[in-house]
């Protein structure tokens, strides 16, 4: 069994306020990597947090009247509670603030770059937005204002600690461009070379104690904060116990295996290029793989907490009473890397029209003529062109996650329902159950049993190959699929597919109609 260490990280979002539905698309593309590669047998840590430390907290904090303390920590809370809701598998969750480990690890950090020479001191006049968390040229900016916000910048003066990021962008380069540092899909790739072949500036990564109300972790020895990219940048090394707990940093990042990113585009400048240059300046390994995928966007416009168009994702789970009519939405009509619009109508198609209208209602037909003709006891899979096929189906769905093509694999997987479907259809087995119950012979009673024997049993094995592969993506439904197919879950893909002598359920209501809200 391949036991290859495989470490999945989101990104870690601001909590100046609740979730939208914009970071669920990135918790369940995670989450169905790290349930994946779970199947594959790898050894799989997966982890989720916050980035506490911003100033843009702060600020909401004060807007709110509450202490910055109060208010980070209950919206921190409400994006755990969210990855519970949605049935993210996160072996860890991690915050930036309030946690000992994470001020021991961004210390350590920073005391391994200024000894490489990296951290100096600089006076510092720039263009500032703090919803970027980030300064920016007047040539960046469309219209004065920010590109990502739309809003206007504000002038910062003051003499920071800035690090070396100039002196990587080759390296860096060079590494994106052998394939040692994969940035996917290929467009976020190029632009990122792009950004690197303009040549790269160093980068403030401290501020005033002042600026930043007292809030953040402070810089070792002085009067000022971790800036906080080189804060929330080092999580990903908290959750391993970066200097605190060297068997579970030496495991998933130090000893080899894969290292894997899933943010979005806009921060990808970050992970792919700043994080890299912190790691080879502190000595340590690089990421293998930066999933970057695009925005969920509503009418074109990108879903924001401040753009006033957030979707509340709590309510999304609670009106089907399953994470699962949200997380398909977001996976298979979302393309993994781009940007993708977001609409309840479409989401209510999705659940009718799909899930119920193709994939439940298949299930519930087969069982239901399974347990009037063979007591729900699955006969023996005949050896066909439509079983091979749903043998092949788990192979299929692997090229796509290799590809980053989630919407890929989903789009497989209903394909494969739909050709069962229209065979089943062909078949006619309630035709042949009906006439058993006529008067018939022995050897036409056997020959009708065997054919419509042949005719539910094939549509079982297939029923099985999709509620595998269904796994990482709608880990609720696969797994009330594998209880009413009478099957285990298996703990890899590699476990044999047998349905023969399987009892099923009478029924599978896998995805209630639900009344119009």
């Amino acid at each position: 069994m391949n036991k290859t260490a495989t470490y999945i990280t989101t990104s870690i979002p601001y909590v100046n306020a609740a979730p939208h539905v914009g970071f669920a698309l990135e918790l369940v593309q995670a989450d169905a990597y790290a349930r994946h590669y779970r199947l594959l047998g790898r050894d799989v840590r997966f982890q989720c947090g916050t980035d506490d430390n911003s100033l843009k907290n702060v600020r909401s904090a004060e807007a709110a009247g509450l202490s910055v303390a109060d208010f980070v920590g209950a919206n921190a809370a409400r994006f755990e509670r969210l990855g519970a809701r949605l049935d993210i598998s996160n072996d860890a969750f991690v915050r930036t603030s309030g946690n000992p480990r994470h001020t021991d690890c961004v210390h350590a950090l920073w005391n391994a770059c200024a000894e490489s020479g990296d951290l100096y001191r600089k006076a510092y006049e720039g263009l500032y937005c703090v919803g970027c968390e980030q300064f920016y040229e007047p040539s960046e900016l469309i219209n004065g204002r920010c590109p990502e916000h739309g809003i206007p910048l504000e002038t910062v003066k003051e003499e920071n600690w800035f690090f070396r990021l100039s002196r990587y962008g080759d390296q860096i380069r060079r590494l994106i461009e052998r394939g040692e540092l994969k940035v996917v899909p290929t467009h976020r790739r190029n632009e990122v070379l792009a950004l690197l072949r303009r040549g790269l500036d160093d980068i403030s990564v401290s501020r005033s104690a002042e600026r930043a109300r007292g809030w953040g972790i402070p810089v070792p020895g002085e009067d000022e904060v971790v800036y906080v990219w080189f804060d929330a940048l080092a999580n990903y090394l908290t959750g391993l116990g970066f200097g605190s707990d060297p068997q579970l940093f030496q495991r998933y990042w130090n000893g080899g295996g894969e290292r894997i990113h899933v943010v979005g585009k806009g921060i990808s400048k970050f992970h792919a290029i700043y994080w890299p240059a912190i790691l080879l300046s502190a000595g340590l390994p690089l990421p293998s793989s930066i999933l970057v995928h695009g925005y969920v966007t509503v009418d074109g416009r990108k879903i924001g907490k401040s753009a006033g168009n957030g979707i509340d994702p709590d309510r999304l789970v609670d009106a089907y009473d399953t994470p699962d009519a949200l997380r398909y939405y977001l996976l298979r009509h979302i393309r993994s890397g781009d940007d993708g619009d977001f609409s309840r109508e479409r989401l209510e198609a999705a659940w009718s029209g799909e899930l119920a209208g193709q994939l439940g209602n298949l299930a519930n037909r087969v069982l239901a003529l399974l347990s009037t003709s063979f007591g729900g006891i699955v006969p023996p899979v005949p050896d066909n062109a439509f079983v091979r096929e749903a043998a092949h189906l788990p192979g299929k769905v692997a090229e796509a996650f290799d590809d980053y093509e989630l919407h890929v694999g989903l789009a497989r997987i209903f394909e494969f329902i739909g050709e069962a479907n229209r065979q089943f259809a062909k078949r006619t087995p309630w035709t042949d159950a009906k006439a058993l119950s006529g008067d018939l012979d022995a050897g036409e009673r056997e020959a009708l049993s065997s054919r419509l024997g042949g005719s539910l049993s094939e549509q079982v094995f297939g029923l099985a190959a999709v509620a595998r592969c269904l796994l990482p993506f709608l880990p609720r439904s696969a797994a009330e699929l594998h209880a009413k197919l009478g099957i285990p879950q298996p703990e890899t893909y590699r476990e044999p597919l047998i349905v023969d002598g399987a009892s099923t359920a009478p029924e599978a209501v896998l995805f209630p109609r639900r009344e119009a809200s």
